[in-house]
């Protein structure tokens, strides 16, 4: 078994950062459905513009808001207005893993609407 990408959101712009919330990152659910990701979800989170790498996981946002927010601890690894990578993993066999092919979603980072 290998750790292969699943799931990516490529680019989306931070819409908050809620340091009062015990933690998760909620994404707006037309998000989640368009990168095959689901609430509980485990998602590593790479931050473009200060360069922080960390691990959370996801609480389903309004559908149609263009919410990314970052909650709890992870408020303090972003600034409202970065650009961070949102990637899932799955474990799968070797030979499965050769010809599988990841849900990768470029969302307009102004509004983080899915094109």
């Amino acid at each position: 078994m290998i750790e292969v990408l699943k799931s990516k959101l490529h680019c989306v712009r931070v819409t908050e950062a809620n340091l009062n919330y015990m933690g998760s990152i909620t994404i707006d659910e037309d998000l989640m459905d368009a990168a095959n990701l689901i609430a509980g979800e485990k998602v590593h989170i790479v931050d473009n513009n200060n360069g922080e790498r960390f691990e959370t996981y996801i609480i389903k946002g309004e559908r149609g808001s263009g919410c990314i927010c970052l909650n709890g601890a992870a408020a303090r690894k972003v600034q409202v207005g970065d650009i961070v990578i949102i990637m899932s993993y799955a474990m799968m066999d070797f030979e499965e893993a050769k010809s599988f092919k990841p849900v990768v979603v470029f969302p307009d980072s102004a509004t983080n609407k899915v094109l």
